[in-house]
């Protein structure tokens, strides 16, 4: 009989934020994050304890999901960024960062956590409506009949990802494909106000130059046969369009496939034979029907693919799960449901079926009327670039469909956090009698938490330098400046600073700068958008406006959140 354990108590833990465990763990958590926080970011290492890959990375997605976090205020944290990310893709560390130093800030405030609260939503739904407002100072207007200001938001997307160890020359060939993929994904709708993307399919290919990538309108399938060029077929027309069966079952001959339920075989009835003679069956009615491409997610008998040859028929196999909804959407087919049924109005469409390599790889590359998916072939120098180089490409698409639908983006590079700070600590030294007295707090108190927001604004700024410089910001536009470390204690600001962090602004007589979250007087900044064109700026440093504004919201709920948790129950059995 084996010993019985006596139940433990649960651990009941009151006030969590006020303990000295979590303040320490808040901390470290913190100091990671921003450490990996911008274009000169520090590179992190994720190892498991119990050994196996170890992930080099500097991304949010990665770096959350790769981290054991084992206390439930972080679990809870970064529950809330990764679900913005599982939506948005981007600003991951810009919400984690963010809502770390609004807990920091408000915590050490003596104002009640409700208040707090109270004044935080108030404040957000003030940066909000602003950002949505046409008064708006940092944000642009995005016009897709250009490519400006869409490549320039792939651009600033990549070269924040630094683990993808991108040269300046390799940004803008990767920006350049990737907005050429995301193009040749839009699918034509018949109405105006709807569009559907299509699929990029990311191909690995390692050891080579990321300048060697290139991007193909259609699929290509990797596949070892280097015959394949022998065997392709060849278009009576130019209007001929070629046939293609999709097969999601086995063509091997197993059973497999044949569902649940119990098969009697007869005597005298070999089973290997019956079914091997009812692939044939399956190869010859699709040769009837004009078949000229067979693709199967899984594997194909030898002597069925034999026959395929034999008639001129490519037959493709182990293409996998992920390629077969892109070959259903791109060229129409449907999966046979079953060996006994083969319906020709399952059969799909191709233009052209061609064979390419690239480095030491073939491929068959399928190229429809519509080209509505496309393969980017990714070169990198080794595993770890390339992964984070994939993720990085898959973020900036993401962004740019963001972007079609909600056609905005906010000035990158901490502008967007400076002159937002501003923007609220000019609007809080006009707070109204009555917005006090219905957030039921004094003049004090908002004047506090309202310090701290702004302040924890800034410090997601501040977290751009991390090599020792100063950082500015200037009383007209409100914009993030960075200065080199180690200059003369005279030096003039205006004889150092270059441009501004978003690229748009550069030093002018009678601009005034002030060291960040220094005190100084509010002041109403100005837009900048007017005065010096996003298009005509060289390389300007862009935010995704949805991916930002959720996650500002993300990060002052969880924070909001957070501050109003009394107890944490745990049960240790």
């Amino acid at each position: 009989m084996s010993r019985l354990d006596a139940k433990k108590p649960s651990l009941c833990t009151s006030e969590p934020l006020t303990k000295e465990a979590i303040s320490c763990v808040l901390s470290v958590f913190s100091e990671i994050v921003k450490s990996c926080y911008g274009p000169t970011g520090r590179f992190k290492q994720l190892h498991n304890g119990m050994g196996g890959y170890v992930r080099t990375t500097s991304q949010s997605s990665a770096l959350l999901s790769g981290l054991c976090v084992t206390h439930p205020v972080l679990k809870l944290l970064t529950a809330s960024v990764q679900s913005h990310l599982s939506r948005f893709s981007d600003c991951g560390l810009f919400t984690t960062i963010l809502c770390c130093s609004l807990l920091e800030k408000i915590r050490a405030l003596n104002v009640a956590p409700c208040t707090s609260i109270k004044i935080c939503q108030h404040l957000l739904s003030l940066c909000t409506d602003y950002l949505s407002s046409k008064a708006c100072g940092c944000r642009v207007p995005v016009d897709f009949g250009s490519s400006k200001i869409p490549l320039g938001l792939v651009r600033s997307v990549l070269t924040s990802k630094q683990a993808c160890m991108l040269s300046r020359s390799e940004a803008d060939h990767i920006s350049t494909l990737v907005l050429k993929a995301f193009v040749l994904t839009i699918s034509p709708q018949n109405t105006e106000t709807s569009v559907a993307f299509g699929r990029c399919l990311y191909i690995p290919v390692k050891d080579r130059r990321a300048m060697d990538s290139a991007v193909y309108p259609g699929l290509l399938i990797e596949t070892p046969d280097s015959n394949l060029t022998t065997e392709l077929p060849i278009r009576t027309a130019p209007s001929c369009a070629i046939k293609m069966a999709l097969f999601s079952l086995s063509l091997s001959g197993d059973l497999s496939d044949t569902g649940e339920g119990t098969i009697f075989v007869h005597q005298r009835v070999f089973l290997e034979a019956e079914v091997l003679g009812q692939l044939l069956h399956l190869g010859r009615q699709m040769v009837d029907d004009g078949v000229s491409l067979v693709v199967c997610q899984k594997v194909i008998h030898p002597a069925l693919k034999q026959y395929l040859k034999e008639k001129h028929v490519v037959a493709v196999e182990r293409v996998g799960a992920a390629m077969m909804e892109p070959l259903k959407q791109m060229t129409g087919s449907q999966p046979m449901p079953s060996l006994q049924f083969l319906s020709p109005a399952c059969y799909g469409r191709l233009k052209d079926l061609r064979a390419e390599s690239f480095a030491s790889k073939r491929f068959l590359h399928l190229i429809p009327d519509d080209p509505v998916a496309c393969s980017l072939v990714l070169c990198s120098r080794n595993e770890t670039a390339w992964e984070e180089l994939r993720l990085a490409c898959q973020t900036a698409e993401h962004v740019l469909q963001l972007t079609v639908s909600d056609p905005w983006v906010l000035l990158g590079g901490g502008c967007t956090e400076t002159h937002l700070s501003s923007y609220v600590r000019h609007k809080s030294c006009a707070v109204t009698s009555s917005t006090l007295e219905n957030l039921c707090c004094s003049q004090a108190e908002f004047q506090l938490v309202a310090d701290s927001f702004c302040s924890s604004l800034e410090s997601v700024s501040r977290c751009l330098e991390h090599d020792g410089g100063d950082v500015l910001t200037d009383t007209k536009w409100g914009h993030f400046w960075s200065v080199p470390p180690d200059l003369p204690s005279r030096s003039d600001w205006s004889d150092v600073v270059q441009r501004c962090g978003c690229g748009l602004c550069g030093p002018q007589q009678g601009l005034n700068w002030k060291i960040l979250q220094c005190r100084s007087g509010p002041f109403p900044p100005q837009s900048c958008i007017g005065e010096s064109s996003v298009t005509s700026a060289d390389n300007p440093v862009l935010d995704c406006f949805a991916a930002k504004r959720n996650g500002l919201q993300v990060a002052v709920e969880t924070a909001s959140l957070l501050l109003d948790l009394s107890y944490i129950v745990e049960d240790r059995n």
